[in-house]
């Protein structure tokens, strides 16, 4: 810890205690609120991205699993921006969760919280293709939209930047600025959550004292 912050228990004592209540997250909806109005528009977004992160984790005790897709050992986070790539919601899960399981928990708890209640489109990958709009169409007010590859692009190997999806891509390298976020260091996944919800209170904090 920086010699100018008190003891780490006491610094530990206060993040693990805005964790459990949820203040980081109040706190991260707040200043996303105060920066999409001073970029003249709604304080909640009626459109937005789905997608998830693979990471790797330490070797702290804790959940994690391997995702065959990625060849990942560690955690997935699964993120819900908006339009600007500003954090609306996420959900930390092993990586061996897959994506469409891991977004029915990320998109209920948007539904509990009713930070998602403007959500009308999300757009996301071919891979949440199948029952799981059916399940978002039953469930909620928006829809999930899909956006695929087009012909010209299907055999192109490696990344391809594609209309919508880009935005939650960028997003995943902000987090990855942070050293914290690198890979994930956490015994609990509520801890990640949290530290993501930090480095994004970061960023837009950044932006608004511009």
């Amino acid at each position: 810890m920086p010699k100018e912050y008190p003891k780490w228990k006491s610094v530990y004592h206060y993040f693990r205690m805005w964790r459990d209540d949820g203040t980081w997250q109040r706190i991260h909806d707040r200043v996303r609120a105060d920066l999409r109005r001073s970029m003249g528009r709604d304080k909640q977004a009626s459109a937005g991205c789905l997608d998830s992160q693979s990471v790797k984790t330490t070797q702290v005790p804790g959940v994690r699993g391997y995702d065959t897709n990625k060849k990942v050992m560690g955690r997935k986070r699964h993120v819900v921006t908006d339009t600007l790539g500003l954090l609306i919601g996420v959900v930390v899960t092993s990586a061996s969760v897959s994506d469409p399981r891991g977004a029915k928990l990320v998109l209920r708890r948007l539904g509990g919280l009713g930070t998602g209640k403007r959500l009308r489109r999300i757009w996301v990958d071919g891979i949440y293709r199948g029952g799981l709009i059916e399940w978002v169409k039953k469930h909620f007010r928006f829809v999930l939209e899909p956006v695929l590859r087009s012909d010209d692009t299907k055999d192109v190997k490696g990344w391809v930047v594609l209309p919508r999806r880009w935005v939650i891509e960028r997003t995943f390298a902000w987090l990855s600025y942070a050293r914290r976020l690198a890979r994930d260091y956490e015994v609990l996944p509520k801890s990640s959550e949290a530290m993501i919800y930090i480095a994004m209170t970061r960023i837009m904090l950044r932006r608004l004292t511009r």
